[in-house]
C-alpha cells in the first residue's frame, strides 16, 4: 500500500539472513536477528500484508469517530443554535468544551483497557457507543439533552485516537510508520472533507419526518457509524501476537523485526501504577505532550469554526458546506508528501517544523487581511494544510520513539489526552462577539503553535543529547533481556530518531 521498505541504516537486512527452521520462542528471544522471513514470502509483501489488514480500517473508524465529533459545526450552519436557542452567551461553545472533559481524563485508562483486552473488542464497543450518542443528538430538544450527549460522545471517542495510534506503533518499524500514522491521521481531514460534502446534501433532508436538516445530519451519520462497528468487531486489528491472519512463522518474523528496531514489546507483561509513575519520570513524555497540546488549538479552532468562518464571508449554508471542502483536501495531500519524504530520510524534527510554519503563516494572513475573501479563504487553506500535517509528524515521532507496550501505552494516552486540553482552549478562542474577524482566536491559534514549534525543539535537543551520551558510553553494561525490555527506550543500546 505505501510502496517498498527501506532499509535502517545499520540495522541487519532480515530478508538476507540464514533461514532458521524452528521458528521457536527460545530462538527470538536469545538473538531476533537471526530469525528469517518466511521462505514463501518477502519482507516487502508481508508490510503490504499487515498495511491491508492493519490500516484501512482503523483510518474508516477514526473517519467516522472525527466525522461524530465535528458535524456539530455543520449543523449548526443550518439552524441547531437557532432552534435549541443557544445564541445567547456562550452555549455553543460550552456545548462543544464539555465533549473534552471525559476525552481527556480517560485516555490512559482507555489504553490500559485496549491492552487488556483485544483491541478490535475495546474499539468495536466504543465505536457503537459513540455511534449511538451520535444518533441521539438529532432528537435532543434543549441545552440540557445537547450537553448530555456531548459528555457522553467525549466518553466513547476517548479511546479512539490513542487507541490507534498506540496499535499502529506496535506493528511498523520506526522508519516505514510516518506514512501510515499520516494516512491514518489523515482520516480527520478527509472526514472535514466528507462531511462538508454529507452535510450539504442531509441538510437538504430539512422538513422530512417533521425534521430539520441539522437532526439529520446526527441521526444519518450516527447510524452508519453504528452499521460499521458490527462488522468492525470482527475486521479491527489486534496486536500481531494475536492476530488469525499471520501463519506462525510471518508472526514470529514480525515480532523479529521489530524487537530489533524497538526492542523486546513486553505485550504478555500487564501494566502496573507504578510503571505509570515511572513513565512520568522521563521529561521527555512531558514535552511530547506540549509538542502535540500546542497543535490542537488551531486544529480544533479550524475544525469547528471553518465553516462559521466560510459562512462569514458570504456565502449561503449549502455553498458553505461545499467551500469547506478544499482546503481538508488539500490538508490530505499535503500531509502524505510529507509523510514520504519524512520516511524517506528517516527524519522528523524538520518535517515537522516545515508545515508549523504553514500554518503560522495562514494564521499571520487571516489576522491582517479583511477585505479580501479569495486571499482569507487561501489562508485557511495554509491553516488546515499546515496544522494537519504537523500534527501525525509529531505523533509518530513521539510514540515511536517510545519502546515497549507499557512506555508507548502510557505515552501516547498521555500525549494525546493532555495535548486534547488544547481543545477547550480553541472552542473558547473563537467566540461569536468576534466574527468575522476573530482577531482573538488567530492570535492564541499562532501563541500555541509557536510552543509547539520550541517544545519539538526541545524535544529534538534532548534525544540528540539522549543519543549522543549513549554513544559515548560502554554498549554492553550486562543488562539481561529481561532488563533491557523494563527499560524499554531507556535502554542504553537503543537510539532515538530525530
Amino acid at each position: 500500500m505505501f510502496g517498498k521498505k527501506e532499509e535502517d541504516g545499520p540495522s541487519p537486512d532480515l530478508d538476507k539472513q540464514v533461514p532458521v527452521q524452528r521458528y521457536d520462542v527460545t530462538t527470538y528471544d536469545e538473538a531476533p536477528e537471526l530469525v528469517a522471513c518466511p521462505p514463501h514470502t518477502t519482507e516487502s509483501q508481508l508490510v503490504s500484508k499487515i498495511d491491508l489488514h492493519v490500516i484501512p480500517f482503523l483510518c474508516i473508524m477514526y473517519l467516522l469517530a472525527f466525522l461524530d465529533r465535528v458535524n456539530i459545526a455543520n449543523a449548526n450552519v443550518f439552524g441547531l443554535s437557532k432552534e435549541l436557542d443557544l445564541l445567547e452567551g456562550n452555549k455553543y461553545n460550552i456545548a462543544l468544551v464539555i465533549f473534552f472533559v471525559p476525552y481527556i481524563l480517560f485516555e490512559i485508562p482507555s489504553n490500559l483497557l485496549l491492552k487488556k483486552m483485544k483491541p478490535r473488542v475495546w474499539l468495536s464497543i466504543c465505536m457503537f457507543g459513540f455511534g449511538v450518542v451520535t444518533m441521539l443528538q438529532g432528537f435532543v430538544q434543549n441545552y440540557s439533552g445537547l450537553l448530555a450527549t456531548r459528555f457522553f460522545l467525549g466518553v466513547f471517542e476517548t479511546g479512539m485516537f490513542p487507541g490507534a495510534f498506540y496499535l499502529i506503533g506496535m506493528w511498523y518499524r520506526r522508519h516505514e510508520a510516518q506514512k501510515r500514522y499520516s494516512f491514518f491521521f489523515s482520516s480527520t481531514t478527509l472526514a472535514g472533507a466528507f462531511g462538508g460534502l454529507l452535510a450539504s446534501a442531509i441538510g437538504k433532508m430539512d422538513g422530512v419526518r417533521g425534521y430539520k436538516g441539522w437532526r439529520w445530519i446526527f441521526i444519518l451519520e450516527g447510524l452508519l457509524t453504528v452499521l460499521v462497528s458490527f462488522a468492525f468487531f470482527f475486521l479491527l486489528p489486534n496486536f500481531p501476537e494475536e492476530v488469525k491472519w499471520l501463519t506462525e512463522d510471518e508472526r514470529t518474523y514480525v515480532k523479529a523485526r521489530l524487537a530489533i528496531d524497538q526492542g523486546k514489546s513486553a505485550r504478555e507483561r500487564p501494566i502496573k501504577m507504578r510503571d505509570v509513575a515511572n513513565v512520568f519520570k522521563d521529561p521527555k513524555i512531558l514535552v511530547g505532550g506540549f509538542m502535540y497540546f500546542g497543535l490542537i488549538v488551531p486544529a480544533y479552532g479550524y475544525a469547528y469554526f471553518s465553516p462559521s468562518i466560510i459562512q462569514g464571508y458570504g456565502y449561503s449554508p449549502i455553498q458553505t458546506q461545499l467551500h469547506s471542502v478544499p482546503p481538508w483536501a488539500a490538508a490530505f495531500g499535503f500531509s502524505m508528501l510529507v509523510a514520504w519524504f519524512s520516511d524517506k530520510f528517516k527524519h522528523r524534527f524538520l518535517f515537522a517544523i516545515m508545515p508549523i510554519c504553514v500554518c503560522i503563516s495562514g494564521f499571520a494572513i487571516l489576522l491582517t487581511v479583511h477585505n479580501n475573501r479569495q486571499v482569507q479563504y487561501a489562508a485557511l487553506f495554509l491553516v488546515a494544510m499546515g496544522a494537519y500535517t504537523a500534527m501525525p509528524v509529531i505523533v509518530c515521532w513521539f510514540n515511536m520513539n517510545l519502546g515497549g507496550h507499557h512506555r508507548r501505552s502510557i505515552g501516547s494516552a498521555w500525549q494525546v489526552g493532555f495535548g486534547n486540553i488544547g481543545g477547550i482552549i480553541a472552542v473558547f478562542s473563537f467566540l461569536k462577539k468576534d466574527s468575522p474577524k476573530y482577531t482573538p482566536g488567530y492570535s492564541i491559534s499562532i501563541a500555541f503553535v509557536c510552543l509547539s514549534a520550541l517544545s519539538c525543539c526541545l524535544y529534538f535537543f534532548m534525544c540528540s543529547w539522549a543519543n549522543r551520551k549513549r554513544n559515548k558510553s560502554v554498549r554492553d553494561v550486562g543488562l539481561t533481556e529481561y532488563e533491557k525490555m523494563e527499560l524499554g527506550d531507556l535502554n542504553p543500546e537503543y537510539r532515538y530518531l530525530l
